[in-house]
């Protein structure tokens, strides 16, 4: 049975993902990100499931900069979760009774549209989490009253759900994968992602425009792209890529080659499958038998049989 590290308290959106994601598995709560990977890193887990992006919010960029530092870890599985919150409070509570909410800030971004409606005069709080929003709010002599959470913190925490579903997006989806330290790479299903992190050699004009080639003339179609600051002063960034393909296919490795050969360091966070399923168009001129055959006629143009 794997023991995986997550994102916690019980009852957070990532618990839901780590059950769908491997539901036998032994789960490790952990107070952050950076946490549950570190438990992934140093052995204290087998893996660890994170979130990545949302839809509305954009990345998670605490999950971007991690994977961009420290030892390496490779994404083996993603998910895609829908989202919805519930304004969970203590047995007894009524909504007009509600004065003080807590809640994570992501929550009170996409819960705007429900308080503003339904409590005008509610004092709302940050919290670390959702479910840490539950936790507290279902202790005796809490100063909440109520908390905005997935469904799962109010039956860990024995709230009762007030309201459901009360984000301003019904459509709402975040993006979760589950890590673990370097092994075997999953086999190429056809429907596959590739993720890496890539850092300049130096900054010049055009630096971006010569990464995006290397993907653009081997007809690889990127799904994400992000920039994240190095630290190292205003101005200085590393990227974050997300691709169709997997790197056992040739137009990937060929792109992922290039990239190492003009950039100062390629970061391989791993292929794995697709949630979603989408296959990817392959460009002419780019499927494996296209360059196999490229391959073979460049051999006998150097032998000189062509």
């Amino acid at each position: 049975m794997p023991r995986l590290a997550y994102l916690g308290p019980e009852g957070t959106f990532t618990e839901e993902a780590l059950r769908l994601l491997d539901p036998a598995a032994e789960r490790l709560p952990c107070a952050t990100v950076s946490a549950a990977l570190n438990a992934a890193r140093k052995g204290d887990a087998d893996g660890a499931v994170v979130p990545l992006e949302n839809s509305i919010e954009g990345a998670i960029t605490t999950t971007l900069d991690e994977f961009a530092w420290g030892e390496p870890l490779l994404i083996n599985a993603e998910l895609l979760l829908p989202v919805q919150f519930s304004l969970l409070a203590r047995p007894g509570t009524e909504l007009a009774h509600i004065k003080r909410v807590y809640t994570h800030p992501a929550a009170i971004t996409q819960c705007r549209a429900y308080i503003s409606r339904e409590l005008p005069d509610a004092v709302v709080v940050s919290a670390p989490s959702t479910a840490a929003a539950a936790q507290e709010v279902s202790l005796p002599g809490s100063p909440y009253d109520a908390a905005i959470a997935a469904r799962i913190a109010g039956e860990h925490y024995g709230l009762v759900e007030l309201a459901v579903d009360i984000g301003d997006r019904s459509d709402t989806v975040t993006r979760f994968v589950k890590v673990s330290r370097p092994q075997p790479l999953p086999e190429a299903t056809g429907s596959d992602r590739t993720t890496l992190v890539v850092f300049l050699a130096d900054d010049h004009p055009g630096a971006l425009l010569e990464m995006l080639t290397e993907f653009s003339v081997r007809g690889v179609n990127l799904t994400r792209i992000e920039s994240r600051p190095t630290g190292d002063g205003i101005g200085r960034y590393f990227f974050h890529f997300d691709f169709e393909g997997h790197v056992a296919d040739a137009r990937v490795g060929e792109a992922i080659a290039g990239l190492h050969r003009i950039c100062g360091e390629v970061r391989f966070l791993g292929s794995y499958p697709r949630a979603d399923g989408v296959a990817p168009r392959i460009k002419r001129g780019t499927a494996d038998a296209e360059f196999a055959e490229a391959g073979d006629w460049l051999t006998r143009v150097r032998a000189g049989l062509a």
